[in-house]
């Protein structure tokens, strides 16, 4: 077939992991630097992906669908590791979230929100995606409390 009356398919710019097929999330060279291993950066390129999937075993991933999996990052990151904090920069918890929602106020969670809004946040370099973790938090304790709501 003549390729002139071929379309082309469309870059969206959205890239899809590998590995579980997820919509990644595009970080920096800064975000990959204060996340990963110095032998690992050499591996993938200037701009990547982060893999949101919890039970993923990739971390990032580039457009050449090359992988950095999770044993190259420096320190456990959430939700790769349920254990890590959901916070990067400030150290919040499911554990903290957990107590708010056992206390019937989100003391902590308001808290942890302002501060996560304000200019102390460095969320391109301490959290795995690069991104502020109020939509996480939010997400988090919003579906923990719709769950404790349901429950007899």
């Amino acid at each position: 077939m003549n390729k002139a009356f071929v379309r082309e398919p469309e870059d969206t710019g959205k890239r899809y992991c590998p590995q579980c097929g997820a919509l990644g999330e595009q970080v920096g060279r800064a975000t990959l630097e204060a996340q990963l291993r110095p032998e690992a950066l050499g591996t993938i390129a200037e701009t990547a992906y982060f893999c949101p999937t919890a039970n993923c075993a990739a971390a990032y991933f580039d457009v050449f669908d090359r992988v950095v999996t999770v044993d190259a990052l420096l320190r456990p990151v959430y939700p790769k590791d349920r254990d890590a904090p959901i916070c990067g920069c400030f150290g919040l918890a499911e554990d903290d979230i957990e107590a708010d929602l056992a206390d019937g106020a989100p003391t902590r969670v308001r808290a942890h929100l302002a501060r996560a809004n304000s200019a102390e946040a460095r969320c391109e370099t301490a959290a795995a995606n690069g991104r502020s973790c109020t939509a996480a938090v939010q997400k988090y304790y919003i579906s923990r409390l719709n769950r404790q709501i349901e429950a007899p």
